[in-house]
């Protein structure tokens, strides 16, 4: 058998079944062989008696050395068999303590039959009632002296059957309440370790201290927080006044006036800022759990709630804005109309009514953001789409000494986009490169580069040749409402990363070796297949 809890559960009985067993031959081979025999009526046959007391001391023994090995049913058939054969042979020798010698079988057959199955535990039991009747019997054909009556042997038949009966029943339930409690240990186990691994996983920092200020469990985002301040263990556990000086001042204060400190602190240098929390583990318990909360976390909660705010604000906000574009537009056609116009002022006029149009675009991108709309991708060569960009881009922003050009490796390249989406993610690019992208006293020179990459996926490059932007700066460049201007709502980029992800694109910042700076949309191809 496997050895598991169950079966080694059952061979500590089995052990102390065989224990029995050598105790019951030592007290046979005793009243043959000691001194005790006095105390006795002499035996109806010495020699037979003799030799099974020598011959079940010696099966005792060795049931007993090896009933920690082999099949634990075999053993205890064999074992309980033995039991029966040399019993009714010890009956019939020592007539005297017969009745002893089959109460004590009583319980070799209660062992046997809670360790064997049913069937085979009432066929010991049957086959214990058949020899205790069967050595009356063999005495009274015999002519010998029974010295008990036959409502003996039978009433031992029927203690027999009940006791197998009773501990059959008993070892069944007592098995299926260890496989039932090794489930429940197995499933409490599972429950713990899930436990542990949502606390160590979580984001907020968790650590428990004991009434000695020793950090006896703490969690990743928590050993994170920490650092490697306090490294040095004391009693083999990090001090909270080692770790964190200020930290460990705030739970003494909490713990002597039961006011926590909800100022956010920063435990060590370049890691966000964090609340405590304290908690006791129970009333009277000197255990404390500290809860951190990362103050980055409820920041970008905050930044959330914000842009859902704004999400709403620009619908209420498109009506009163659209009101204004119209007029523009149809004052435009009514202009355009006119035949006194000379041709530079019908070129200012376009360039309003493309404007107006393009702001109205823009519009429409921010409140599909706020909506969640998704874009409308149409087969766009992407060659062409630059050089059409950069012609309007400058119709409508002189760049003056400012450069802006288009490049490409290949001839055409062909993308899935929504045109419309595009040129707004575009412009904003363009836009920021100009205005930031140049050295001190120095025009600025931007290039929309066109290629694939190792993927054969469509890549458009916004290139300056600028400073570049601090690697502290770049982490922080699409979150929204960041912006290092101070006329800037630090939208820009957001919008433009999320147009991208509405594309099924990615926008990047990729730093140029030599300095300078690119921004880089990914696209999909037009065998690529976009999801809404």
């Amino acid at each position: 058998m496997d050895d598991t809890e169950a079966d080694q559960a059952l061979r500590r009985e089995l052990y102390f079944f065989t224990l029995y067993r050598l105790l019951e031959a030592a007290l046979l081979a005793l009243l043959v062989f000691g001194p005790v025999d006095g105390l006795i009526e002499a035996p109806r046959h010495p020699a037979l008696g003799k030799m099974v007391a020598s011959l079940y001391l010696v099966v005792a023994g060795v049931l007993f050395i090896t009933g920690r090995r082999g099949d634990l049913r075999v053993q205890a058939l064999v074992g309980v068999a033995c039991d029966i054969a040399f019993g009714m042979l010890a009956m019939h020798a020592l007539p005297a303590v017969g009745t002893g010698i089959a109460l004590m079988l009583l319980f070799n057959v209660a062992s046997a039959a809670l360790l064997l199955p049913l069937s085979l535990g009432l066929g010991a039991a049957i086959t214990a009632a058949m020899a205790v009747v069967g050595e009356f019997a063999w005495t009274d054909l015999a002519g010998e002296p029974a010295g008990r009556t036959a409502a003996e042997p039978v009433m031992f038949t029927l203690g027999f059957v009940a006791i197998a009966l009773l501990t059959n029943f008993v070892g069944r339930q007592m098995r299926a309440s260890h496989d039932l409690a090794e489930k429940r240990g197995q499933e409490a186990a599972g429950l713990a370790e899930v436990s542990e691994l949502i606390i160590r996983r979580m984001r907020t920092g968790v650590l428990l201290v004991d009434g000695d200020n020793r950090l006896r469990l703490a969690n990743e985002a928590a050993m994170l927080l920490l650092g490697d301040a306090g490294d040095a263990p004391i009693d083999g556990h990090r001090n909270i006044l080692l770790a964190a000086p200020e930290l460990a001042r705030r739970l003494a204060k909490w713990r002597a006036e039961g006011l926590p400190d909800e100022t956010p602190l920063q435990l060590v240098p370049d890691m966000p800022e964090v609340v405590p929390r304290f908690t006791r583990m129970s009333a009277g318990s000197d255990q404390t759990l500290i809860f951190l909360d990362d103050t980055s976390l409820v920041s970008r909660r905050a930044e959330s709630m914000t842009l859902a705010t704004l999400g709403r604000f620009s619908a209420s906000l498109a009506h009163e804005i659209r009101n204004p574009l119209a007029a523009i537009n149809y004052a435009v056609q009514l202009l355009e109309e006119s035949h006194d116009l000379p041709t530079a002022d019908r070129r200012l006029l376009e360039i309003i009514r493309q404007q107006g149009v393009r702001m109205n675009g823009i519009v429409e991108n921010v409140l599909g953001l706020a909506r969640r709309e998704p874009a409308q991708p149409e087969h766009v060569e992407l060659i062409g789409f630059a050089h059409q960009f950069i012609d309007e881009y400058v119709a409508g922003h002189p760049l003056e000494h400012d450069s802006l050009r288009a490049s490409g490796t290949l001839p055409r390249v062909s993308a899935l986009a929504d045109p419309r989406q595009l040129h707004q993610v575009l412009t904003a690019l363009v836009h920021n490169a100009l205005t930031y992208g140049r050295m001190p006293g120095q025009p600025a020179k931007v290039t929309l580069h066109v290629s694939v990459d190792i993927g054969n996926a469509p890549v458009i490059e916004v290139m300056d040749r600028g400073p570049g932007i601090p690697e502290s700066v770049a982490t922080q460049l699409f979150r929204p409402f960041f912006t290092t201007s101070g006329h800037g709502t630090g939208l820009g980029l957001y919008i433009a990363r999320e147009l991208c992800r509405a594309n099924q694109s990615t926008l990047d910042y990729v730093p140029l070796p030599g300095g300078g700076g690119c921004f880089r949309i990914r696209l999909p191809g037009v065998n690529a297949l976009l999801t809404a």
